[in-house]
């Protein structure tokens, strides 16, 4: 029996698909920035699960994520809906990993100042769109993102949230991040653009 990871699943009503998020290293399902993230989210009609991987090495993590995503078809509520990514700092690249040995189940993932550059052989593997968020101000991982993005063979977009930190700590910067994940996840989520994810990438 898989070990599925603790955290906080949230099903809005008809909820029309379920974003998993993975935090970074030392945080866990009670961040306040992906909460309010995944409030966001469920405004727009999509479940949310926050894991909690706090502790856990790379490995475990990436097979505490697999053992999630396999079980959500086991929710009635949430079987056979589209199942989205969304990572945090060194979350990112477990995120795209789960998204590499996943590919008939992910239906995108959205990085938010994250490390997809840990993610390592896995880039090249994933299939479905990627978004990177990076704040303007967070120079040293802004680079590694645009080296990490063109190691990627799926749609994706790199953007800069001008003025934003690490931390995206600034006025307006993680309200900015919650909108840009609410219109990428309500695009590419919906069935009828999976057919055609390149539209999503004109947000």
């Amino acid at each position: 029996m898989p070990s599925i990871p603790m955290g906080d699943l949230q099903l809005p009503p008809d909820a029309g698909g379920l974003v998993l998020f993975c935090h970074g290293t030392g945080s866990d399902h009670h961040s306040p920035r992906n909460r309010a993230v995944a409030q966001v989210l469920r405004g727009a009609g999509l479940a949310t699960w926050l894991l909690d991987l706090r502790g856990a090495a790379d490995h475990a993590a990436l097979d505490a994520l697999l053992d999630a995503i396999d079980a959500v078809d086991d929710n009635p509520s949430l079987a056979g809906k589209p199942v989205g990514l969304f990572g945090a700092s060194s979350g990112a690249a477990i995120a795209l990993q789960g998204a590499a040995a996943r590919p008939a189940r992910i239906a995108t993932v959205v990085s938010r100042g994250g490390r997809p550059d840990l993610a390592g052989a896995c880039l090249e593997q994933v299939r479905c769109p990627v978004l990177l968020m990076v704040g303007a101000l967070d120079q040293q991982v802004l680079e590694l993102n645009r080296r990490a993005a063109t190691r990627l063979h799926c749609p994706y977009k790199v953007v800069l949230l001008e003025g934003a930190g690490h931390l995206f700590e600034q006025a307006g910067a993680l309200e900015a991040v919650a909108e840009l994940s609410r219109q990428w996840f309500a695009q590419l989520m919906c069935r009828e653009q999976l057919q055609s994810a390149a539209e999503a990438l004109s947000l």
